[in-house]
């Protein structure tokens, strides 16, 4: 294997999106001495906001791309849906890791439920479906509940819908607004883990355990690590996972949820090729968080630690909802010592959107739940009484 010549700290990295996952990279990168240049077509953005340069200008904009591009020693992105004419760009003038490959596979549903299949990673039974017609014939081979998705370009639950009979195909194709789609058979799962891991220039590999994790309204909202599952699966897990990342030649973070099936089985559901929120406890409770790993992998250095400083850690998303009514008390929040309180620096709280989250580090990963959830009911409590 070729050696990679590492980026080292005093360079400047280039980050592609400016999100919240942008914002916690550039901390991490910044406390190590590097310098981060952003791009996206937004001003004062999360990551914008701590980074020492924000370029605004559309993805679309290839000469301005280059022009980035030219200005940074490597490139990263904090979201996978980038335009892949946006990377290829960028890696005329700066190496952008993780790959435009593995971008191209993990932001198409059906590109990378097919990288799954044909690597012989379980998935749930799915099929392609560009019209009404064609789901229709979808829907007799894979059944009925089901769920259809936009093949490209979602997360959170956007761009997809269940069907429980075949009778909703039109209105559910409808619903996709004319773009390409993939049905996937409905899993009746136990719960739905994550694994966050990592994969350096060199090929080494780590972990930061299973997570487990709980949705509201398809939107992640409580995490906890370690998952509560025998060790077996999460054995199997992580493996899996060790897998994936070295198929895709994986080069920085990537998070492969899965979902755990009431027989005990792993199917996996989607990738993320970089830091992912059910990895955000990582920040406050492991040795070496996900950001930081991935500024570590994406410039070659040697991969850190993934220890847990305490045996267990729960996250809490906050979405926009809790602005309703005035701005939260975040006193209350701070009056649990456990707790940890991350706000994205977003001055527009919508419903749904996530501004926030809270970390609680425990003895025992119930535990740990216990204290985030009190903290954020704390929280909403507060400011209903003020």
């Amino acid at each position: 294997m070729t050696l990679i010549k590492p980026v080292l700290p005093g360079s400047i990295i280039g980050v592609l999106g400016s999100g919240q996952l942008g914002r916690m990279f550039a901390i991490a990168a910044r406390r190590m001495g590097y310098r981060v240049h952003t791009f996206s077509p937004d001003s004062d953005t999360p990551t914008g906001q701590v980074a020492d340069y924000e370029i605004k200008a559309s993805y679309g904009d290839l000469d301005a791309v280059r022009e980035f591009a030219r200005g940074v020693s490597v490139v990263t992105f904090e979201f996978e849906n980038v335009p892949a004419e946006t990377v290829q760009a960028a890696s005329e003038f700066a190496p952008v890791r993780p790959g435009g490959d593995v971008l191209h596979t993990a932001q198409h549903r059906l590109r990378e439920k097919t990288f799954l299949a044909t690597h012989g990673f379980p998935v749930a039974p799915f099929k392609y479906a560009s019209s009404v017609e064609e789901l229709r014939g979808a829907l007799a081979e894979v059944g009925c509940p089901a769920i259809l998705k936009t093949a490209g370009f979602g997360y959170d639950g956007k761009g997809q819908s269940k069907i429980a009979s075949p009778d909703e195909a039109e209105k559910a194709f409808a619903a996709m607004g004319g773009q390409e789609a993939v049905l996937e058979a409905f899993v009746d799962f136990d719960r739905e883990v994550s694994v966050v891991a990592a994969r350096g220039a060199n090929g080494e590999f780590a972990h930061y355990g299973v997570i487990e994790n709980e949705h509201q309204r398809h939107i992640l909202d409580v995490s906890v690590a370690p998952a509560r599952v025998a060790k077996e699966i999460a054995t199997q897990a992580i493996e899996m996972t060790r897998n994936v990342l070295a198929s895709l030649d994986t080069i920085g973070v990537m998070c492969v949820e899965f979902f755990l099936t009431r027989d005990g089985k792993l199917l996996i559901n989607e990738l993320a090729p970089r830091p992912h929120n059910s990895g955000h406890f990582t920040f406050d409770a492991s040795v070496t968080s996900q950001f930081e790993q991935q500024l570590r992998a994406v410039c070659a250095l040697p991969l850190g630690s993934t220890e847990l400083l305490r045996p267990a850690a729960a996250m809490a998303n906050l979405l926009g909802e809790l602005w309703q009514g005035g701005e939260p008390d975040w006193f209350a929040a701070c009056a649990f010592p456990e707790v940890k309180l991350h706000l994205y620096g977003k001055a527009d709280a919508r419903p749904g959107r996530k501004m926030g989250h809270l970390t609680a580090l425990s003895a025992d990963a119930s535990e740990a739940v216990r204290i985030v959830l009190a903290a954020r009911a704390a929280l909403e409590r507060m400011k209903d009484e003020g």
